[in-house]
């Protein structure tokens, strides 16, 4: 188009060479009308990706609106036999979504075992609510999760035992929002100095941690539950129950909670965190050192082990149909 504004301008095919550091032959051949055109290197070639393209494209599309990682959809194209590398699937899963501008950075880091984030989130609403309960360390970045189907304050409590259990540990401060079942007034007695609940205080005291508040407004402050929340929806709860409803089944909190203990350690704390360099495993040892023990009446009754990555109640389908959908060996 320039070559062609420049010659009806009245410039000669000597200035307009010139001018734009092309030769003469190239100038004339467009002002003869030719078109330029490109072609991308190995275009028509076959790639690793043709035999999960399929797959992968009716996955993302089944899980709109959300987003599923591409590292979620890496392990399940290489269960199906994908032997490409993570890089081209990951640029062929952006490809497939909106550009979003990169989330504003907060790092603030505590010593092993001083600090532990906790956090509600509503992952289903309706008659059959659902919501996770998240606890989440500070150094090491490991994490508990557990889903339930209120958020009473008996429930939060025993969700908070059960962490701590998971843990093996107390740390020396708890981080809350500002969640009813944790505060009945901000500041009630003074500045910084909140009323809360009857039944937290009791468990705090009972087990030696100091409960503590984020700022109002600024979820930023206990970024790491947050961070790991995005992380939970999108890595374990949107894939989970994507897959199931593909298949008719609706995906119940008992069934969600076999999974989710087995997800927590073969995955969430597999993942490198990025502020730290390292994953929350390498880290966990660290933390449970430093924790404070558990008192002698909570660890002489732990939570039972499970025999089986299965609950015993009957299920909306036999065992072998969600080994088949999920992947677990018989």
């Amino acid at each position: 188009m320039t070559i062609r504004v420049l010659h009806q301008q009245g410039a000669s095919v000597r200035e307009i060479a010139r001018r734009l550091g092309i030769s003469r032959n190239t100038v004339r051949r467009y002002l003869r009308g030719a078109v330029p055109r490109y072609e991308r290197k190995g275009a028509g070639r076959p790639s690793k990706l043709d035999s999960v393209r399929g797959y992968l494209e009716q996955r993302i599309a089944a899980a709109q609106p959300h987003r599923l990682p591409a590292t979620v959809l890496f392990r399940e194209a290489r269960a199906l036999g994908y032997a490409g590398s993570e890089r081209i699937l990951r640029a062929f899963v952006s490809a497939r979504y909106a550009k979003t501008g990169p989330a504003p950075v907060v790092r603030y880091e505590t010593a092993p075992g001083e600090q532990m984030q906790v956090d509600w989130a509503v992952i289903r609403r309706g008659a059959a609510a659902l919501s996770v309960f998240v606890a989440v360390l500070g150094y090491s970045r490991r994490a508990y999760a557990e889903v339930v189907g209120n958020e009473r304050l008996e429930t939060f409590l025993a969700c908070q035992r059960r962490a701590f259990e998971y843990f093996g540990g107390v740390p020396r401060k708890v981080l809350y929002d500002n969640m009813k079942t944790v505060v009945i007034e901000r500041d009630g007695y003074g500045p910084g100095r909140h009323r809360f609940h009857p039944g937290l205080w009791a468990q705090a005291r009972d087990l030696g941690f100091e409960p503590k508040l984020c700022a109002p407004y600024r979820a930023q402050t206990k970024g790491k539950v947050e961070r790991f929340i995005r992380y939970f929806r999108g890595s374990f709860w949107v894939p989970l129950a994507t897959r199931l409803a593909s298949a008719g089944l609706v995906l119940d909190a008992e069934l969600a909670n076999a999974e989710l203990r087995r997800w927590l350690i073969e995955v969430a704390d597999q993942r490198c965190i990025r502020e730290i360099g390292a994953t929350p495993a390498t880290r966990a040892e660290a933390d449970r050192q430093a924790l404070q023990p558990l008192p002698s009446a909570i660890v002489e009754s732990p939570i039972p082990p499970r025999t089986s990555a299965w609950p015993c109640e009957p299920l909306q389908r036999s065992p072998k149909v969600y080994d088949h959908l999920l992947g677990v060996a018989a």
